[in-house]
């Protein structure tokens, strides 16, 4: 690709950015819960406004998957309707789907030329509401109705039909803030406990660089205060977050065109097949390709540059893990070596140590598509709140585990200060370098996909057996009746090794179980299944929001035992010769991620 064309694409991204978030869409203003204040109709002569009595809803919801947006209507008290909507010119258009319970005004039979009966249902106006079908099945009709926008803004809509205009308001939720002394002091007491467990199993107390932890810790709540507590921060990493969800989007066009059958029936959309098959992993294989270009063309790298300088001058670090540790924010575990190939050989122990760590304390490009797909549930504010803290949980998890990686393998030698990022390309032109990246999509996706069909049949094997352990004696009905368990399962178990340890780090008492059972879910299995299940804690309300954010802060990283195996192959490929170093480092690797990603979510928990 030449250059000319290079920079048209980057000009249309940008703009792409800048349309997303500076001016949002008509469709994304709409998507929400507005309240009808009152209405006047156009026919009366002195135009009344009447106000409504009590609280009257329009829904206007995307649903997740096909794309297609939905609507629920309350235009009086006896008036509902629900169905599909879509923004047409300056108007919106709404499609009524009659639900059966609705009581028709009248019932007509009609006969084709050949003597067969069709049963139709009609509403006061009129209008069909539906069919009976042959079975005796209601079959509901669609219902045309055009409303012209006449203003937008983020609290106000007023719509006019042909005979009335609608007035409509919506109030944007409270910012929850669930800081107080007493989640400071847990904070501190939290990292105080992770700041003991790395130097107990340190390999060389002695050397510990107690400056560089310091710094190391302070680097994190200064880059979470930024972000969260900044406005004009907090609007820039929205707008980034923005822009992740936008592509998300463009994801979705290709998915609705490959299974676009899927989503004629509503219901079909919302099954977990749709929502993770159809929609999660193809996802996975746009953002690779993604990842993959913007890599060949050198954007990551200068990207990357500019963190790892950021790093080496507060932290004193060597150009190698510099650029390994800043890496790690965008690439995954094993293609972000490739940024420091050309240092691998020559990487000391404690060098090595800080790159396998930083792989298992953050998380690729190419998930995070799907882990806001878990946790954004379709919804685009949802989307967006989500993407916004897991960019922030891998950008604070970087220091962070270079303060778990420098206390368990302090340094001992002089270091390499050279920082030249590698400028191996991934394939020889922009259209290889897609390719080569829906490759490595494809199969991350497959491998993601196998991995839940596995690790979810083994969890729903062990907890058969545990189950039937469990009615000896009755243990069953005594788990039910004192804990939230229904029975003795492989969940409650990891919820009572690790709930403790949760309290300690700073949980509310009443998730601290929950949470808990995450984290061993992510750590003995992976982290995919662990936001799988945070998702649908979430989606009932199991756990507080303050919960779910500091839970989403701790699952955002690789950390589990598989990991091990992925980063042996993954960075002994690269460097053969260095696999007995790898080897030894993999347990101390999965330790340091999972005290990072802990180190994360603590001082998150501070500071919400």
């Amino acid at each position: 690709m030449s250059q000319l064309s290079k920079y048209l694409v980057l000009a249309l991204l940008a703009l792409s950015l800048g349309s997303c978030v500076d001016q949002p869409s008509i469709d994304s203003k709409i998507q929400r819960e507005w309240q009808m204040e009152s209405w006047m109709s156009l026919d009366n002569q002195h135009q009344q406004v009447i106000k409504a009595a009590q609280p009257l809803f329009w829904i206007f919801s995307k649903n997740d998957g096909s794309g297609q947006q939905y609507f629920h209507r309350s235009i009086s008290v006896n008036d509902t309707s629900f169905g599909k909507w879509a923004v047409q010119g300056d108007s919106i258009l709404l499609l009524d789907q009659f639900p059966q319970e609705k009581l028709a005004h009248s019932i007509s039979t009609h006969f084709n030329n050949i003597g067969e009966s069709s049963i139709s249902l009609h509403d006061s106006a009129g209008f069909k509401m539906g069919n009976i079908d042959e079975n005796g099945n209601y079959v509901p009709s669609g219902k045309r109705t055009t409303y012209r926008i006449l203003s937008l803004t983020d609290n106000a809509m007023h719509l006019q039909d042909e005979s009335t205009v609608y007035h409509l308001s919506y109030s944007s939720p409270p910012v929850t803030s669930f800081i107080s002394f007493t989640t400071i002091l847990r904070g501190l007491l939290g990292l105080a406990f992770l700041l003991l467990v790395a130097y107990l199993c340190s390999a060389n107390k002695k050397s510990i660089n107690w400056n560089l932890v310091l710094k190391g810790v302070v680097l994190q709540l200064l880059i979470a205060i930024l972000v969260l507590k900044v406005p004009y921060v907090d609007l820039i990493f929205e707008n980034i977050a923005g822009f992740f969800t936008k592509v998300i989007d463009f994801a979705r066009v290709g998915v609705n065109f490959v299974f676009g059958q899927f989503g004629s029936d509503p219901q079909e959309v919302q099954s977990p097949l749709m929502t993770f098959a159809v929609v999660i992993l193809p996802t996975i294989i746009f953002f690779s390709a993604l990842m993959s270009l913007f890599y060949y063309w050198g954007i990551l790298q200068k990207i990357v540059f500019a963190f790892a300088w950021v790093m080496k001058k507060f932290m004193k670090l060597s150009g190698a893990e510099s650029l390994a540790a800043a890496g790690n924010v965008f690439l995954g575990q094993t293609e972000s070596p490739l940024l420091v190939r050309p240092y691998l050989l020559g990487m000391t122990k404690s060098e090595m140590m800080c790159l396998m760590t930083g792989g298992m304390a953050t998380i690729a490009g190419g998930v995070l598509a799907a882990y806001i797909g878990f946790l954004g549930n379709g919804d685009p504010a949802q989307e967006i709140f989500y993407a916004k803290h897991l960019l922030t949980a891998s950008i604070i998890s970087a220091p962070a585990a270079i303060v778990a990686a420098k206390m368990l393998i302090p340094e001992t030698q002089e270091v390499n200060q050279d920082l030249r990022i590698s400028k191996e390309k991934i394939g020889t032109n922009a259209l290889e370098a897609i390719s080569n990246g829906t490759t490595d999509g494809l199969k991350l996706a497959v491998n993601v996909g196998a991995m839940l069909i596995v690790f979810l049949s083994l969890m729903a094997m062990a907890n058969f057996i545990l189950g039937k352990a469990g009615s000896i004696g009755d243990l069953n009905g005594f788990i039910a009746e004192n804990t939230s368990y229904d029975a003795l399962s492989f969940e409650m178990i990891l919820g009572y090794l690790c709930g403790p340890i949760m309290w300690v780090l700073g949980v509310e008492s009443a998730d601290m179980w929950a949470l808990g059972e995450l984290l061993g879910t992510k750590t003995i299995l992976n982290e995919f299944v662990a936001y799988k299940s945070l998702g649908d804690m979430k989606n009932a309300a199991a756990i507080s929001e303050r919960s779910t954010i500091m839970a989403t802060y701790m699952l955002c990283g690789f950390a589990n035992f598989a990991s091990i195996g992925i980063q042996i192959g993954g960075i002994g490929a690269l460097v053969p010769s260095r696999k007995g170093l790898l080897s030894s480092l993999g347990f101390r690797a999965l330790i340091g991620g999972t005290i990072a990603c802990l180190l994360t979510m603590v001082v998150v928990g501070m500071i919400i």
